[in-house]
C-alpha cells in the first residue's frame, strides 16, 4: 500500500531514498553514528530502543528490522515481544526500564515530560550522556517511523530480516542498494 505513486507496490526502504537521494542519504551517516559510535549503551540497547519507539508508534517495517537487529546483539525475541505490553513485567534489566518509561513518554506525550523522568534515569545509575543518546535515538526513530510510515512502506518478515542483517554487519551507511553495487 505505497503512498507515494512514484515508488513500487511492495517498496522498500531503498526505493524511499532512491526517491529523493540527495535528501534522505544525509540520514544514514547520523544514523550510523548514533546507533553504532561510542555510547554509554551498547548497541543492542541502542536497537533494543529503536525496536521500542517503533512498537510503539507501531511502525512494522522499522520494529520488524530493529526487533531483528536487538536479538543478533543479545537481546532476547520474549523481551522485545513483552515489552510493549508491559515494561514492568517484561524480562528487561531493571536499569533499562527508566530509559523505556522515559523514550515511551518523549514518544507519545513529548510535551509532558519533567525532571523527574530525568532524574529516575539517572538513579537507575545512567550518566548524563546515556540519556542525551536515548533522546537521539528515540528521536531519529520517531522520525523514520513518520518516513516509512507516511510512505506506506511496510515490508515483509524477509525484508526485515535482510534488514537487520546487512544493520548488523555492514552499520547504517550501507543500504542494500549500495551492497548489491558493491558486489558487481
Amino acid at each position: 500500500m505505497t503512498l507515494i505513486r512514484s515508488l513500487p507496490e511492495n517498496a522498500t526502504l531503498a526505493d524511499l531514498r532512491g526517491a529523493d537521494p540527495e535528501l534522505f542519504e544525509k540520514l544514514r551517516p547520523y544514523g550510523h553514528q548514533l546507533m553504532r559510535g561510542p555510547s554509554p549503551l551498547t548497541p543492542g540497547e541502542r536497537e533494543l530502543i529503536a525496536a521500542y519507539v517503533s512498537g510503539v508508534n507501531s511502525c512494522r517495517f522499522c520494529h520488524g528490522t530493529h526487533s531483528r537487529a536487538a536479538q543478533a546483539f543479545g537481546v532476547p525475541e520474549e523481551t522485545i515481544r513483552t515489552l510493549l505490553d508491559d515494561i514492568e513485567f517484561a524480562p528487561v534489566p531493571d536499569r533499562m526500564k527508566p530509559i523505556l518509561r522515559f523514550v515511551r513518554k518523549l514518544t507519545e506525550t513529548p510535551s509532558r515530560m519533567t525532571a523527574a523522568d530525568a532524574a529516575a534515569v539517572y538513579d537507575a545509575g545512567w550518566p548524563e550522556q546515556a540519556l542525551i543518546h536515548a533522546i537521539a535515538v528515540c528521536a531519529y526513530f520517531n522520525n523514520m517511523n513518520r518516513l516509512v510510515e507516511g510512505a506506506g512502506i511496510v515490508g515483509t518478515a524477509e525484508h526485515y530480516a535482510a534488514g537487520a542483517e546487512r544493520l548488523v554487519a555492514e552499520g547504517y551507511l550501507m543500504g542494500p542498494e549500495s551492497i548489491s553495487h558493491r558486489a558487481k
